[in-house]
């Protein structure tokens, strides 16, 4: 399994990727929607951090889903519009950077197992 880490925050970047490695699961780090579309081709999954700069997050996660990847986005706790628009894109769920802080290697390891509920679920 081939997971593409968008995220232009280089510490979340760091932090997400070693979180799926711990999976067992091969994991990339991408920090643009160029070179998210351009390593797509190769991916099973994206995790897409929505808060970036230099990209927008929402977009991210359209792109990605469009081409039928599996999107786990990741963003502020508060920001229920964000998460919205995020699930309406395609993202499986959407989760605070706390609850992936705190269990990560857990939420990557189920979420990649398929065992995401069929409903997207705000946390």
């Amino acid at each position: 399994m081939r997971v593409l880490v968008l995220a232009d925050d280089l510490i979340w970047s760091t932090r997400l990727i070693a979180q799926v490695q711990a999976t067992g699961a091969d994991a990339a780090p991408v920090r643009t929607i160029a070179a998210l579309s351009q390593a797509m081709p190769a991916a099973d999954a994206v995790i897409v951090d929505l808060t970036a700069r230099a990209y927008d997050g929402v977009v991210a996660v359209r792109k990605a889903a469009d081409a039928g990847r599996r999107v786990l986005a990741v963003g502020q706790h508060d920001d229920a519009e964000l998460r919205r628009r995020a699930l309406a894109a395609g993202a499986e769920r959407v989760l605070p950077y706390r609850k992936l802080f705190e269990d990560g290697e857990a939420v990557v390891r189920t979420w990649l197992a398929g065992d995401a509920p069929a409903v997207p679920q705000n946390r």
